[in-house]
């Protein structure tokens, strides 16, 4: 039969009861022949609450310290699954991080996996063991327990796919699927049988929750193909591969919304080589991320100068900007932090023309107006005032027919 890897998140194992559900599910899978490595995430809200202890305990707790904390939610989880598989009869056995040969670099709470080494696991499913894995955490080369920021279950589930060789990777969450946007916003959103690692990259990076960016990253350099589903259904979820002919036909495969957004403007920036440079490395040390960058060329030899960051960095860029404009002559910093990025994405863009044109109109005709616009080959995003983004959304995926089921 198959080697199957499973990933179950917080709310599929947020009480005991949910546990045991996700033990039948595992036991069905192992008793048609399957092997079968389970990944587990904490149970939801245990991870926001350790966080919350850690601060209660220290006002700038050591990062170390808190991957050593946070790590004990996996723990609880893949040892209470193991337990009720035990007493169903299967032979479980649970890992950590460091067990399981989960490597990492040292950047606590946040750290990358470097490489892992399968054959625990491996001699494991050889014994017809059921494995269970700690998610979201490894170890660096010094031994120290690392974890990988949020959303690192799904990173640790494809990984370990790609490392034993698994037929697929079954991500188990509280929606059934992928759908073409999301529909708390829009009630027409259709749940997508299948997307391209390229478009759900996009749409992870634009906002869309139901992958982290990582364990896509992962999954398409790997060819691990990942099915995600509920764990509350046994309905069929979305099917994450490799594109094909079929997927280029539609032109547009869904609309995402991003509210964590903040712009700033440089005025009258000097327009000389090196500027940019001097703009964006204090940025950069200071770990901050940017988002769409646009430079408006005016008289004179200077330039406008904008660029958009999250609004959990805005304090600390906007500070950092304005340090920056008295260092280069710039004359003024502007801010905002009411707008919000939609994007349209579809590898189908790539060979059809009037995306761009079908988009700007449909915002127009409900007045909404556009900030900034970004592109790539699969994806055009525009910054909006925050306050349209549901209705853009909404607008958006009727302009491109996502409201019909495709021919």
């Amino acid at each position: 039969m198959a080697l199957i890897v499973q990933k179950y998140g917080g709310t599929s194992v947020g009480s005991v009861d949910r546990i045991r559900n996700v033990a039948k599910r595992v036991a069905k899978t192992h008793d048609q022949g399957n092997d079968v490595v389970i990944i587990l995430s904490a149970m939801a809200g245990v991870t926001d609450s350790l966080i919350k202890l850690a601060h209660e305990a220290s006002p700038r707790p050591n990062k170390r310290e808190l991957d050593v904390l946070l790590s004990t939610g996996e723990q609880t989880t893949v040892a209470l699954l193991s337990m009720i598989l035990r007493d169903m009869g299967y032979s479980a056995t649970s890992l950590l991080g460091f067990q399981a040969d989960i490597r990492t670099d040292a950047q606590s709470c946040s750290a990358r996996i470097i490489s892992i080494g399968g054959d625990r696991i491996q001699d494991l499913i050889r014994e017809r063991h059921i494995v269970v894995v700690a998610g979201f955490q490894g170890h660096d080369e010094r031994g120290n327990i690392t974890t990988l920021g949020r959303g690192g279950s799904d990173t640790s589930a494809v990984a370990i796919a790609a490392a034993i060789h698994a037929d697929t990777c079954e991500i188990y969450t509280d929606v059934d699927g992928i759908y073409t946007t999301d529909p708390n916003i829009c009630h027409k959103a259709r749940k997508m049988d299948r997307i391209s690692y390229d478009e759900m990259l996009e749409m992870s990076s634009l906002g869309a929750k139901v992958l982290q960016i990582r364990s896509v990253e992962f999954a398409k350099k790997y060819n691990v193909p990942v099915h995600v589903r509920s764990s509350f259904n046994e309905e069929e979820g979305t099917m994450v591969v490799n594109e094909d002919d079929a997927m280029e036909r539609l032109v547009v495969s869904g609309v995402t919304c991003n509210k964590d957004q903040a712009r700033i403007t440089l005025k009258k920036v000097p327009d000389q080589p090196g500027i940019s440079a001097k703009i964006f490395t204090p940025l950069a040390d200071a770990k901050i991320q940017v988002d769409m960058i646009i430079q408006n060329t005016r008289t004179g030899g200077e330039t406008d100068l904008t660029f958009t960051v999250s609004k959990a960095d805005f304090r600390e860029a906007t500070e950092i900007s304005k340090k920056v404009a008295e260092q280069i002559g710039a004359t003024e910093v502007l801010t905002a932090d009411n707008i919000a990025k939609v994007s349209v994405v579809g590898v189908g863009m790539k060979n059809h023309s009037g995306v761009a044109a079908t988009m700007f109109s449909a915002l127009a005709k409900e007045n909404i107006n556009i900030r900034l616009i970004s592109t790539s080959e699969i994806r055009i995003s525009c910054m909006i005032e925050e306050k349209y983004a549901e209705l853009a959304v909404r607008v958006l995926h009727s302009a491109f027919n996502l409201d019909k089921e495709p021919c």
